[in-house]
């Protein structure tokens, strides 16, 4: 961060350095240079940048504001292991420090000796102590089956343990960028977010060892790529085309959060934070509820312009989560999606939201919740994937949320359909909305009173209730006021300004 140059220095440094000292900064310098070397010119070229990858150190430099990078255990490793294959320092995003280590792949594969397992601890310590984000880069071939002959040995500290005690203080982004596989693909699960290039794949064990183990051949891809984690596994949040995209998108991420979970949530002041009534939002929201719909064109429209950031979209997709600036505050959003399954929650979507709500809670950021579901999945494949388990345990993490929430169910939801998407009145929200003509009740009912095999008359008055809309829920103060959809944006906002006394209390 710092030029250690004097500013009247005539380039004749060597000449000045007294000859007591010469030999010693010039072995300083080879070891430098060593260490900045990596695998050497031509191991960089063929297993990085020949197949369009950035090498550990451009990755840190497109990381971090330039300039800014400050290595720490550049020399761990000694001649022989540059660096032990983990590059690692800090620097500046967006002008807020940040900690950070990236896998050396043309070392040793990248591997975890006994020198780069104290450095990954080192990180994880000083991020705790000077309370900032962390943020982990990973292509390489696990914990190094080595190291216990290194100097080092089995007294090496142990990463994952500062990793979980560092968990909820502070921001802390996963990179996958290339293969990365037992030990250090285990940072993923233990950070807020997991961003994988379109090359990224990670496993707790890789191809050769599977084949070992259990016979199956199997590519990586097939075990762990982007397909598998993002889309079917869920260990994987989102994916990005390469290594500076992924690198763009954590950038991106961090914005949205503060530095530790005691410093109050970013604003972002900018021409699109004041209020405005949302012009589109009756033609992209059908009043009839059977009528299916896309929730992320609502979603751009009603928050700041250009600052809807969606997590895991590929997983558990008929629920959104995004964050997102709105009246210039940072806050969480949880909307259900009726284009998928009608909006229903599923055991991905709970388990996406679960998690989603724990990450925002530790950092202070207000929960939105936009609900338009029929209730939680049923049937038989629901019931097999944990329906009930993985609801409940959505349902705590926002009953147990501290963070303010907001809630508007827009259209229908019924059961624990609504429970999860924190509807529940007094449920400790700053402002509960609706919409006109919701429906809302223990279950729909036409399916409902088939089940319970309710008389006709019975029948007709169930339907009549359900179809009168929010009007008696309003009368109990079930929801604190029905709106105009298209003061959503507004309504929301004046929610926020409730918030003000919360930012200022906050440590």
């Amino acid at each position: 961060m710092t030029d250690p140059k004097d500013p009247s220095d005539d380039g004749s440094e060597t000449a000045r350095t007294p000859d007591d000292w010469k030999p010693l900064i010039d072995e300083l310098e080879r070891r430098q240079s060593r260490a900045r070397e990596m695998g050497g010119p031509e191991r960089v070229e063929r297993l990085l940048h020949a197949r369009g990858k950035l090498d550990a150190r451009q990755r840190l430099d497109r990381l971090f504001d330039p300039g800014t990078f400050v290595e720490i255990g550049a020399l761990v490793g000694g001649m022989k292991t540059p660096a032990d294959a983990l590059v690692a320092g800090f620097g500046l995003i967006h002008g807020r420090p940040v900690m950070a280590g990236a896998e050396d792949f043309s070392v040793l594969g990248g591997s975890i000796g006994s020198g780069s397992m104290s450095k990954r601890y080192r990180l994880c310590q000083l991020a705790q102590q000077e309370r900032v984000p962390l943020v982990m880069m990973l292509e390489g071939a696990g914990h190094r089956l080595t190291s216990n002959l290194e100097g080092g040995g089995s007294r090496a500290p142990n990463d994952l343990l500062a990793l979980a005690d560092l968990s909820g203080q502070v921001p802390m982004v996963c990179l996958v960028l290339g293969a990365s596989a037992g030990h250090g693909a285990l940072t993923a699960p233990l950070s807020d977010i997991t961003i994988m290039s379109e090359t990224g794949a990670m496993f707790t064990g890789g191809p050769p060892l599977v084949k070992a183990a259990t016979g199956e051949d199997v590519t990586k891809e097939e075990l762990g790529g982007p397909e598998v984690c993002a889309k079917i596994a869920g260990s994987a949040h989102n994916v990005a085309k390469d290594d500076a995209a992924a690198i763009d998108m954590a950038r991106r991420y961090l914005t949205y959060f503060p530095a530790h979970r005691d410093e109050a949530a970013p604003r972002r002041d900018g021409p699109d934070a004041g209020t405005r009534r949302l012009s589109d939002i009756l033609e992209r929201i059908p009043a009839n509820a059977r009528r299916p719909y896309k929730m992320r064109p609502v979603l751009e429209e009603l928050v700041d312009a250009d600052s809807l950031f969606e997590v895991q979209p590929k997983y558990g997709r008929s629920l959104v989560c995004a964050l997102a600036f709105l009246g210039g505050r940072s806050v969480a959003i949880l909307a259900n999606d009726p284009s998928v399954r009608a909006g229903a929650v599923d055991s991905p979507a709970a388990i996406k939201g679960a998690d989603f709500v724990a990450t925002a809670d530790a950092f202070g950021l207000p929960l939105v919740f936009l609900c338009d579901n029929p209730g939680v999945m049923a049937g038989v494949k629901a019931e097999r994937d944990g329906i009930l388990k993985w609801g409940g345990k959505m349902f705590k993490a926002q009953r147990r949320a501290t963070v303010p929430k907001l809630h508007v169910t827009l259209r229908k939801t019924f059961g624990f359909g609504s429970t999860v998407m924190a509807q529940n009145p007094f449920d400790h929200q700053t402002l509960s909305f609706a919409f006109p003509g919701v429906t809302m009740d223990a279950m729909p009912a036409a399916s409902g009173g088939k089940s319970a095999k309710l008389d006709d008359a019975t029948q007709a008055a169930v339907e009549e209730k359900q179809a009168s809309g929010p009007w008696g829920m309003a009368a109990g103060l079930t929801f604190d006021d029905v709106i105009d959809p298209r003061e959503l944006r507004n309504k929301l906002i004046d929610g926020l300004t409730l918030l003000e006394g919360r930012r200022a209390s906050r440590r």
